[in-house]
């Protein structure tokens, strides 16, 4: 069975995750692109009994646009969000996508707010690329 490590930038919390991921997908929301500072985030999801955590975090709690909270893990030192939970996906543990640092990763096949929110320059090349809005 693979196993991947996501981490934070200094290293101090990481993600331990067993088996390959159930989802893996990118999301242009506006909340995802503020954490991430980016055009849109990139998370994979993992059932929470194939994932171990080491270190300390912090977490930060907000209410998603469908009305769902949603729960951050970030390192406390560094501030990298390594993991979180969707209370609207029971079992599951989110984790970004790079985090992991690894180029062999498997691609997203889901693309969420991609009409509405996608910056127009912004395209993901991976295929079959299913567009949620």
């Amino acid at each position: 069975m693979t196993t991947r490590r996501a981490e934070c930038s200094c290293g101090q919390l990481a993600a331990i995750c067993a088996g390959e991921p159930v989802r893996v997908s990118v999301c242009h929301c506006l909340a995802c692109k503020r954490r991430t500072g980016s055009a849109f985030s990139n998370n994979a999801r993992f059932p929470e009994e194939r994932v171990s955590f080491e270190g300390r975090a912090k977490e930060y709690t907000r209410i998603s646009d469908a009305g769902s909270r949603v729960t951050y893990s970030f390192c406390p030192e560094c501030g990298t969000t390594v993991h979180y939970k969707i209370d609207a996906q029971p079992g599951l543990i989110a984790i970004p996508v790079g985090a992991f640092a690894d180029l062999a990763f498997p691609p997203p096949f889901l693309s969420f707010y991609h009409q509405s929110r996608r910056y127009p320059w912004v395209e993901i090349g991976a295929e079959p690329l299913e567009r949620i809005e």
